[in-house]
């Protein structure tokens, strides 16, 4: 994976990161998220990401995406991911488009004080230095893992580009397919705790075959 002139040195990322916990989404390194920013929390984060590095924590909270429960007051898993805001532009309604795109993950050590509404936790990096790793190993068992996905599509209608899949990386498709295939909030959280890129191929694999067994809503993958 190439990594982006703009990003700091792996020593120099910071000890404390604003995050947005949203559950039902994750973002994985190489990977882009497009987001609609519009609560007034989340605007001053990402005015305060803008003024520090670009940087913001995608994090499951641990509440069910069903529950009643606000999920921005819930407990968050302790993996996560972040991003940098690579291109954004401000809407007539006070709005705030984005992308963001994964770079590394990291591990929550403790929650912090809230600043102007938005969260704040402590992390540590070390266990996701692969991460930035620019020669990340190749699969094993690429086609046998594409033929799962093949499989999950057909069963679940999901529409990906098959010519631009033929043509990523492995750790590239890997990330992409974690970050935009239709799972549940729980597998994906399993899918960015797991470290090296071929458990986390073997592991989705696994899903998918196990996913591809219900019938799907006619979702579409996002890329």
């Amino acid at each position: 994976m190439k990594h982006s002139p703009f990003l700091p040195e792996f020593e120099q990322l910071p000890e404390v990161v604003p995050v947005f916990p949203l559950a039902g989404v994750v973002v994985l390194p190489g990977v882009q998220l497009p987001l609609n920013i519009f609560e007034p929390r989340y605007l001053s984060l990402v005015r305060h990401a803008l003024a520090n590095q670009h940087i913001i924590g995608m994090v499951q909270p641990q509440a069910a995406p069903d529950s009643d429960h606000d999920s921005h007051a819930e407990t968050m898993h302790r993996i996560g991911c972040a991003g940098r805001i690579t291109s954004y532009s401000e809407t007539q309604d006070g709005r705030i488009v984005l992308v963001l795109t994964g770079f590394c993950r990291f591990r929550v050590l403790e929650e912090i004080q809230p600043l102007n509404g938005f969260r704040r936790v402590q992390v540590s990096w070390d266990e996701f230095a692969g991460d930035y790793n620019t020669e990340p190993p190749k699969l094993a068992d690429r086609e046998l893992f594409l033929g799962s996905l093949r499989s999950f599509c057909t069963r679940r209608q999901v529409d990906i580009p098959w010519e631009d899949i033929a043509k990523m990386a492995d750790d590239d498709l890997i990330n992409l397919l974690c970050t935009h295939l239709p799972l549940d909030a729980s597998d994906k959280q399993a899918l960015i705790e797991t470290v090296a890129l071929q458990e986390r191929a073997t592991l989705m694999r696994g899903l998918m075959d196990m996913s591809a067994l219900a019938s799907g809503d006619g979702a579409v993958m996002r890329h």
